[in-house]
């Protein structure tokens, strides 16, 4: 009898530990825009990869009704993965800049479920592209500037209502994007996919031209190297202008080429000179430092590139729009990615060795797709598929790496309870 008591109740404090450990986790997986968010974006760039290669390969059968495969793949890129990516920065970033708590628990995860509805909205094998319901899609950055607006305007955090203007633009083309589709706007030479894509250009210099400058400093310093990156507002705010232009020339008049090509390259000469600033070079063995300057790099190189293709249009330069896709969004979203989840869950600015090896397989990825626009016709389909699965291949080594980490509490209250 005492033996059975003695099981029975430790089963019961089995199972009282279980559920305790299960409800800490989700306690904290729903405690920061950034864990679910990230884990959204990596699983999501994946899922959008794998279906683009399956189509190519004969594998999946391509629904009528449904987006075109390129059409679907360029959107979902952009407001699946890239805005996940944005909103676990910006819900993370916010409360650090206002003072204010983050967005957690029920309200976190509304967003999360309006981000999976918009996914749901175009996936081609449920049949709702064609019909108004696609349009739950453009309902998600407006419901992540709302939530970010109030502590903005709150804490008279001026500065960052910028963001508000990009979730707003990025809102304005999804709609258009969407409207055209199905069939109640005009089809016209603006492409609201291109210019969704110079919006989130201008974040990434944005951003980067705060943090990349900032976390080199930083980490030098600690590593007990002399380092001073003086400021250089006068630049920073005539490569950002040049963005900008090069934005209004592509959404207005994108049938000058000249005019779009002198401005990408007046853009892509001051980004360059201020990325050189940074003193990337000193960087070599900090791979989660050396990450965020490749993926500014990349920005370079896609609006070079871009100045190139509108100027003369060689071969070689018409992939383009996938060195700033691939090359720029990818690499500087995983780096972003990898040091945000760490910083905030309290764990050392260091990155295991399979990360570093990620940041590789982005990097190469996306220079195997843009150099493919000069590839030989036999190998140009085996190409884009290697391209393909390599860089998706860097977020399957993040969701490997990164999925217990963004699921566990931080390291502190984790110290507390060992």
């Amino acid at each position: 009898m005492d033996s059975s008591r003695a099981r029975k109740g430790s089963a019961l404090r089995d199972d009282t530990a279980s559920r305790t450990a299960r409800a800490t986790l989700r306690r904290a997986f729903w405690s920061y825009g950034f864990r679910p968010f990230f884990m959204c974006a990596a699983a999501w760039a994946i899922a959008t990869v794998l279906v683009l290669l399956a189509a190519a390969l004969g594998g999946a059968t391509w629904p009528n009704g449904a987006l075109p495969l390129t059409r679907w793949h360029g959107h979902e890129m952009l407001f699946g993965f890239v805005a996940a990516a944005i909103a676990g920065f910006l819900l993370t970033a916010v409360p650090n800049w206002t003072g204010s708590k983050p967005v957690s628990g029920a309200a976190l995860a509304a967003l999360v479920g309006l981000w999976l509805l918009g996914r749901a909205a175009l996936w081609p094998w449920l049949g709702l592209a064609g019909t108004p319901c696609a349009l739950a899609d453009a309902a998600f950055f407006p419901a992540l500037a709302l939530s970010l607006g109030v502590p903005l305007v709150r804490a008279r955090n001026y500065r960052n209502l910028q963001f508000l203007m990009f979730l707003a633009l990025l809102t304005a083309a999804d709609l258009v994007f969407l409207a055209t589709w199905l069939g109640w706007l005009t089809p016209s030479l603006f492409d609201p996919l291109r210019f969704a894509a110079n919006l989130v250009l201008l974040m990434i210099a944005v951003v980067g031209g705060r943090i990349v400058p900032l976390f080199t400093r930083n980490a030098l310093l600690h590593d007990g190297q002399q380092c001073e990156i003086t400021p250089t507002p006068l630049l920073d705010r005539a490569s950002l202008a040049a963005i900008v232009a090069v934005i209004a020339a592509d959404a207005v008049l994108a049938a000058d080429a000249k005019l779009v090509g002198a401005l990408a390259a007046i853009a892509a000469l001051l980004l360059a000179l201020r990325l050189a600033h940074w003193q990337g070079y000193r960087t070599f063995r900090m791979p989660i430092l050396w990450i965020l300057h490749a993926g500014y790099a990349w920005l370079v190189v896609a609006l070079a590139l871009k100045s190139a293709w509108f100027f003369a249009q060689p071969l070689w330069t018409a992939n383009w729009l996938h060195a700033l896709t691939a090359g720029a969004f990818g690499t500087m979203i995983l780096g972003v990615m990898t040091r945000v989840a760490l910083g905030h869950t309290g764990r050392e600015l260091v990155v295991a060795k399979p990360i570093s090896v990620a940041y590789l397989l982005v990097i190469i990825g996306a220079a195997l797709r843009v150099g493919l626009a000069s590839a030989p016709p036999a190998y140009y389909v085996a190409g884009v598929l290697a391209a393909g699965a390599i860089w998706a291949a860097a977020f399957a080594v993040f969701l490997a790496v990164y999925a217990s980490i963004l699921i566990a509490p931080h390291a502190d209250e984790a110290a507390r309870r060992a």
